[in-house]
């Protein structure tokens, strides 16, 4: 295809679009790489908002692009290479993305498509606290309709890209699509490889002119001297100003490109609640603004997983702060500073709400493993301990230890907000008792709980150990950090500041190592001891033969509660091996927990045998939902109610079965009962409740004296005691019969 370089941008553009309706992908990509090398930055600026769009979907989800979530090198290996080749962080969409850099283009992006808080905050002209908007609002003029954002061609490319992820509903077939095989994800890893490196520096852009490379396209700005990322100290203050400054910094230009991808990344993915938001969500009152995909979670993970890979590949002599000095380059200064400058504040909100509104099945996996990665810096770290011969955990360093007090709260109130999943959920499902063993294996390994309890320590620690500390607030700033001589005391208030900044000053924090987190352990504990009796009861059913079903089945009293072990539950898919998998997984998390909470075997041996104890005569679990108390189990009040899904579905039974439960079983038929009666009592008008079973009229005088009479009446006619019994069921049999029919026809009479 020919493009005559005197045509106007906007005859270019009217060709772009008749072609991407005419002409196949390959061809349509092959003509985009010619116009990218041949045409100057003036005329390719009109078609970059179209090219973009056409690329990554609209935002409002409407046009989905060129659908990159859900194209797969194994289905469309054409479609997919060229895909990649083009968008490549060294490819032809990156070249004009750098070409219209270096003429100081800005082009529009409506605010209305921000993340939530970020959106309210610019709609109430707050700015949003992440420099990423600084200088970038755009008011609209005397009738126009909106707020925007005036962004460069890398940050207006970039932000397109990354809420692509969030805007575009996922299609029906990506449901079979394995998030990690797909292009999106394959180019997030690839960006942040490019720009976030953990070897050498980020590559300079290479330039689509023939003469080879370029100066670096970095935003017009001027120099802002690269001291120190202190924590109050905004990355890209350099970009707020827009005027040209001869004496520009090369060096702290060579990341404003890894600084603005993490800052989108960020932005886009987890800034999706706010500190005061999440406040609000601890509230039953509270309403979800966001939800996000089990495939959001994946590339979280992916970004998460990278950054601990960035940030650990700084030098030996330079991770310390205490080694910082004016020799420090600004990649390594970055590094430094990613994480808890940028990440982790909205990823702890992000987590919480996830662990709090996800769905309770096997899809929580995702936020379980990201959850994980995130507390694991070590297993990204470029030096690798050697395994142990006896395949034992190996040991987490003492290096460790200001990360884990500095992301306290990651560690134990997160754990707290998982165990209050784990109790709700169905351990004996292979893939839920997955997860619990997942994070008791994390927690249990060496020295991370010591390091955990020191945490503790720290934020526990009295505030009256130096006069003046009382006096002060927990602001976190630098210059008041490096005030502080002792190192203790340094470390104690970074452990509170980091509390208190995400909490509040007014926090009620629970100790993961104190009684309260303790009784949950022990409940969960418990129901682990149950989960693997139930599962070897299941184990056992597969042995019997099919027709071997209990009388109350043949009632119709088969479960029909959807959160019950037995039906609905992946061990009847999967067989025998699933049983096997469960206990196994059960089996090492209870010694990890014990492990962890230091519990005795003979706290959990008198779970075991109290668990024991209430089986029948089949060797069935029937034992119902209960507590650990100091004198053994406590029945709880779902225990009291646990077979009331099974009884309220027999009295909701149209034919005479339902009218026989619902005689015997619902407090409203025991009061219609007065209505044959020829006394003609008053109905009782108390309110009525569920169906219940209630057997206390066994243990009243006169139903003892009547049984006794009826012994010793049946005697005199040679009628030994357990022919007795049978003759007094087959009447009252008959008698409930009988009565229900009349109370059905008595019903029917009043209608």
């Amino acid at each position: 295809m020919a493009f005559p370089h005197l045509q106007q941008p906007s005859f270019l553009l009217a060709t772009l679009k008749a072609d991407s309706l005419n002409k196949p992908f390959a061809q349509r990509c092959q003509d985009l790489v010619k116009v990218i090398e041949d045409f100057p930055a003036k005329e390719l600026h009109a078609i970059f908002p179209w090219l973009v769009e056409s690329i990554f979907g609209s935002l409002d989800g409407v046009l989905v692009g060129w659908n990159l979530r859900c194209l797969q090198g194994r289905v469309n290996p054409v479609e997919y290479s060229i895909a990649m080749e083009f968008l490549d962080p060294s490819g032809p969409m990156m070249k004009l993305v750098y070409k219209l850099q270096a003429e100081d283009y800005n082009f529009d992006f409506p605010v209305c498509y921000l993340p939530g808080p970020v959106k309210a905050s610019i709609q109430e002209n707050v700015l949003p606290d992440s420099p990423l908007y600084h200088n970038k609002v755009q008011f609209p003029p005397t009738g126009g309709l909106g707020l925007n954002l005036a962004l460069n061609p890398f940050e207006y490319y970039m932000f397109f890209f990354a809420l692509s992820l969030i805007s575009q509903k996922p299609m029906p077939m990506s449901l079979h699509v394995r998030t990690s095989d797909c292009a999106y994800f394959i180019l997030v890893d690839r960006y942040l490889s490019w720009f976030l490196p953990t070897e050498g520096s980020v590559p300079p852009p290479l330039s689509s002119s023939p003469g080879g490379s370029s100066p670096s396209p970095a935003p017009r700005t001027p120099a802002m001297p690269f001291a120190s990322y202190g924590l109050h100290t905004s990355l890209l203050k350099r970009h707020i100003s827009h005027q040209t400054s001869v004496n520009a910094d090369p060096a702290s230009h060579e990341i404003w490109r890894s600084e603005t991808l993490l800052q989108v990344f960020v932005e886009m993915w987890l800034h999706h609640y706010s500190l005061e938001m999440y406040q609000k969500m601890q509230s039953p009152h509270a309403k979800e603004s966001f939800t996000p995909t089990e495939e959001h979670v994946l590339v979280v993970r992916l970004l998460l997983k990278h950054l601990h890979a960035f940030a650990n590949s700084l030098k030996p002599d330079q991770a310390s702060p205490s080694t910082h000095s004016h020799a420090t380059s600004p990649l390594e200064e970055f590094k430094r500073a990613a994480v808890p400058r940028f990440v982790q504040q909205k990823l702890y909100v992000f987590l919480q709400h996830c662990f709090g509104h996800w769905p309770l099945d096997a899809s929580f996996r995702a936020v379980l493993e990201m959850w994980l990665s995130y507390l694991q810096p070590w297993r990204y770290a470029p030096e690798k301990q050697a395994q142990s011969s006896d395949s034992q955990p190996r040991c987490v360093s003492e290096k460790w230890a200001p990360f884990i007090q500095e992301n306290l709260l990651m560690y134990t109130k997160l754990f707290v907000s998982f165990l209050n999943r784990a109790l709700r959920t169905d351990l004996v499902s292979p893939k839920n008792a997955l997860m619990v063993f997942r994070v008791a294996k994390v927690f249990a390994q060496p020295n991370l709980t010591e390091m955990i309890q020191k945490g503790e320590q720290l934020f526990l620690e009295p505030e009256l150990i130096i006069p003046h500390r009382q006096h002060r607030h927990f602001t976190v700033t630098s210059s008041f950090l490096s005030s502080w001589p002792p190192v203790v005391t340094d470390a104690s208030f970074k452990v509170k500041s980091h509390v208190y900044s995400l909490e509040g000053q007014d926090c009620k924090y629970t100790p993961m190592f104190g009684p309260e987190v303790r009784t949950l352990v022990l409940r969960l504990a418990q129901l682990i001891t149950q989960a693997k009796q139930t599962a070897k009861s299941i184990s056992d059913q597969y042995a019997e033969s099919p027709a071997s079903h209990s009388f109350l089945s043949w009632l119709g009293f088969g479960t029909t509660d959807p959160n019950s072990c037995y039906p609905g539950n992946d061990l009847d898919e999967m067989g025998q091996d699933s049983v096997r998998k469960t206990d196994e997984y059960l089996e090492k998390a209870l010694e990890y927990l014990r492990q962890i909470f230091r519990l005795s075997e003979a706290q959990l041996a008198q779970l075991t045998l109290a668990l024991g104890n209430s089986r029948d005569e089949n060797g069935k679990q029937q034992l119902p939902d209960c507590i650990v108390g100091e004198e053994g189990l406590i029945l709880t009040p779902l225990g009291r109610y646990q077979f009331a899904g099974q009884m309220a579905a027999l009295c909701s039974r149209n034919d005479f079965l339902g009218s026989f439960c619902r005689y015997h079983l619902t407090e409203s038929a025991l009061s219609n009962r007065h209505l044959l009666s020829p006394v003609g009592r008053r109905p009782v008008t108390s309110p009525a409740r569920g169906p219940r079973l209630s057997l206390r009229f066994l243990g009243s005088y006169r139903t003892l004296l009547l049984l006794l009479m009826a012994f010793f009446v049946a005697s005199l006619f040679c009628i030994g005691p357990l022919p007795c019994s049978l003759l007094l069921i087959l009447g009252y049999l008959l008698y409930a019969v009988a009565m229900t029919l009349l109370t059905e026809r008595g019903k029917l009479h009043q209608l």
